[in-house]
């Protein structure tokens, strides 16, 4: 079975109505970033980071996996598909996916303020108990923190990646404008004779990589509906 690969980013999530962070009207044009993404800014104010990502866990419960999701969830029957994602959000896995890298964490978990990268502490929150409070401890008594990747922390599954896109028949990036490294470079290990779909309703500029790039300029749901026909072709 043909392995696929699918790098995606804030734009598959956009139509399942999740709020994107760094587009116009997104996440960082209402909250300072330095405040509540980044070991800083939970130092400074551990109160106003939780209740951020609480807000945003109240959000991702009101926002469902769309086509896009399920289709990439449907191609399993017929590849070996990874997603490696940059979200943050459950969509990928409630859609069906069964292999999934979260780059940046994942937002219905918290883990050790104390130790962070100690995955022995991380819990997962239930949906009808997401939100997290003060009085909330890790099993090293530290308080619990959400288990993000925050600005100036290392992206521990990084390695992990890079090993699946070196190992890619076929690679697809949907969703991200290719400017969130290190996540952006992980074209550059996929082997040059493997075909790439870059899919974005944006014009993304391709780099320069010796690929062969198929660009299908849409929004991600209608655009790996197109993929999916052409892998089929």
């Amino acid at each position: 079975m043909k392995k696929l690969v699918v790098l995606t980013g804030a734009g598959i999530s956009a139509e399942s109505g999740f709020a994107t962070f760094r587009d116009s009207g997104g996440l960082w044009e209402k909250y300072d970033v330095s405040q509540v993404a980044t070991p800083e800014g939970w130092q400074a104010d551990p109160d106003l980071v939780t209740a951020f990502y609480n807000g945003l866990r109240t959000q991702l419960q009101a926002a469902q996996p769309n086509r896009a999701h399920r289709l990439l969830a449907e191609l399993e029957r017929e590849y070996d598909v990874t997603v490696v994602t940059q979200n943050v959000d459950d969509l990928h896995a409630r859609a069906g996916s069964s292999k999934i890298i979260y780059l940046h964490g994942e937002l219905m978990k918290a883990c050790s303020s104390r130790r962070p990268d100690d995955l022995t502490q991380v819990v997962t929150l239930p949906a009808d108990r997401c939100q997290l409070t003060a009085a909330d401890r890790a099993r090293d008594g530290s308080r619990l923190r959400p288990f993000i990747v925050w600005f100036g922390e290392a992206v521990p599954r990084m390695e992990e990646a890079a090993a699946a896109a070196m190992q890619a028949d076929v690679f697809a990036i949907v969703g991200t404008s290719l400017n969130v490294y290190p996540a952006a470079g992980l074209i550059h290990y996929v082997n040059p004779s493997a075909p790439v779909f870059l899919i974005d309703p944006k014009e993304v500029q391709v780099p320069s990589t010796g690929h062969r790039v198929t660009v299908i300029q849409d929004v991600a749901t209608l655009g790996v509906e197109k993929m999916v026909e052409m892998l089929k072709a």
